[in-house]
């Protein structure tokens, strides 16, 4: 893993970042300390309609309004 300093990773970031793009992580350095990683975002796992709509249906099993209307629950947000 290559180190480049705070001030160098400043300067160069758009280069910095294209490399990260192609797979090499950079930890990036103040005074010789390690700071921080620069690397590459993991994919965020997407869900289907159906997917989403059973997650809700599950929770709301879990999760009874306990004799409360909806309504109520709306007007209570808006205050």
């Amino acid at each position: 893993m290559r180190r480049i300093g705070a001030y160098e990773a400043k300067t160069h970031l758009p280069r910095l970042l294209d490399e990260v793009a192609n797979g090499e992580p950079i930890t990036i350095t103040k005074h010789g300390v390690a700071i921080a990683v620069l690397g590459p975002a993991s994919p965020q796992p997407t869900r289907t309609t159906h997917e989403a709509i059973s997650g809700l249906r599950a929770f709301r099993q879990t999760h009874p309004l306990s004799g409360l209307s909806l309504r109520e629950l709306i007007d209570e947000g808006r205050r």
